[in-house]
């Protein structure tokens, strides 16, 4: 089975496309092992509060506050781990490791399983409605 090209950070070979969840997801492409390093995005620095700013002009952010002073917008990154939705019952965990996002494998992913993580605390403060459908699901983000 041949897999898409990857960037070297780009670790386990992954593909987006429309997800059940919400809009486009991200999916593996290969089998994911228990705790490796699925791979990280990229995108564009700013500062929190420039990106507080830009969250709230959209609907739809792709941004990660990576320490106090400095965010990263994945709007434009050409990442395919910028389609990561949410689930209450997630397979990964995103990371922040000396100003990177890294995603890891809470369990094994198999080949075509979409790769979700919790969001946590978001801007959308309990006002958006989660569409996981995980038994455990609180219901909102």
């Amino acid at each position: 089975m041949t897999h898409p090209a990857r960037p070297a950070y780009q670790k386990f070979a992954v593909v987006a496309r429309p997800s059940a969840i919400d809009g486009t997801g991200v999916f593996a492409a290969e089998p994911v092992p228990t705790r490796r390093k699925i791979g990280e995005i990229r995108g564009e620095r700013m500062s929190v509060d420039a990106a507080r700013i830009r969250a709230t002009r959209y609907e739809r952010i792709m941004i990660v506050e990576v320490s106090v002073d400095e965010a990263i917008d994945f709007a434009k990154s050409p990442d395919p781990m910028r389609y990561t939705n949410h689930a209450c019952t997630p397979n990964a965990r995103l990371c922040i490791r000396q100003g990177r996002v890294e995603f890891y494998a809470l369990r094994d992913i198999e080949a075509g399983a979409e790769i979700t993580v919790n969001y946590g605390a978001t801007h959308h403060e309990g006002k958006l409605a989660c569409r996981c459908g995980a038994p455990n699901c609180i219901g909102w983000l």
